[in-house]
């Protein structure tokens, strides 16, 4: 998925306490390669993660101890200040205003009604990542909220997306369309939920082996919160932490028919 236009999601980062560590827990997971992003006096350290020579996601240092070890979605946009705009009009928080990045691209960092942090991205140099859903890259996003009704309105207002309801199991599911496209999903945090975790963005990273992938991050010094599951139709999925707590998803995508 390399058509990004706006109101896609195109590109996630984390930033950590250790990026050392958090880039050896990743590239032994995933095979990822860390690089500078440009010289540290102008990127603060931020890094660029490379699967196969073709950039996947970010990281970086706290900017302070109170900033959580998140991975943050962030979405596309042509006008970075007039989605800031958006989201105070329809009830969310702005927490960074839009600001350029050096000649990359321009972003603000956000949180909707509920409370799920995401951030935008305004392309420049910087057009997002360059491998999608493919083994060790970004397959999906998905917002987990105590108020999915209550989300609907906001996301349609600020990027223009369309929410579709489907039955999962025991619980409904919400496909965010742009236009004719499932870009993103939704799934409403019920009483399985433990009450201390947040609304937030789930990013799910595409495996060949989710078992294989869930004992290599134990392995790594991680911990798996959510074991390798079936989603009928779907594929298998794990929600694991990282070394630093971070969570994030593993996706083993069912064949495709005819495999």
């Amino acid at each position: 998925m390399l058509d990004k236009p706006p109101g896609t999601p195109l590109w996630v980062d984390i930033a950590s306490p250790d990026p050392d560590a958090t880039a050896a827990f990743y590239g032994g997971l995933f095979g990822w390669k860390s690089e500078e992003a440009g010289p540290p006096e102008e990127t603060g350290g931020y890094r660029l993660f490379r699967k196969d020579g073709k950039i996947v996601a970010g990281h970086g240092r706290q900017q302070n101890d109170h900033q959580p070890v998140v991975w943050v979605t962030y979405i596309s946009t042509d006008d970075a200040d007039g989605v800031a705009a958006g989201v105070k009009e329809n009830g969310g928080q702005v927490v960074l205003e839009p600001f350029d990045v050096l000649d990359q691209g321009r972003m603000g960092v956000f949180t909707d009604p509920p409370g799920a942090a995401f951030a935008c991205w305004q392309p420049k140099q910087n057009t997002g990542a360059e491998l999608f859903n493919e083994p060790g890259s970004l397959t999906w996003n998905e917002l987990a909220t105590r108020d999915a009704e209550g989300s609907k309105p906001f996301y349609s207002a600020v990027f223009g997306w369309t929410p579709s309801d489907t039955p999962m199991s025991d619980v409904t599911y919400t496909i965010w369309n742009l236009g004719d496209r499932g870009i993103a999903g939704m799934i409403e945090m019920d009483e399985q939920w433990p009450p201390e975790i947040p609304p937030h963005w789930m990013v799910y990273f595409a495996v060949g082996d989710a078992e294989a992938a869930a004992e290599r991050a134990k392995e790594l010094g991680g911990t798996v919160s959510v074991p390798p599951t079936d989603l009928p139709g779907v594929g298998r999925f794990a929600v694991l932490n990282d070394t630093q707590g971070a969570f994030f998803s593993l996706m083993q995508p069912a064949p495709r028919e005819g495999q």
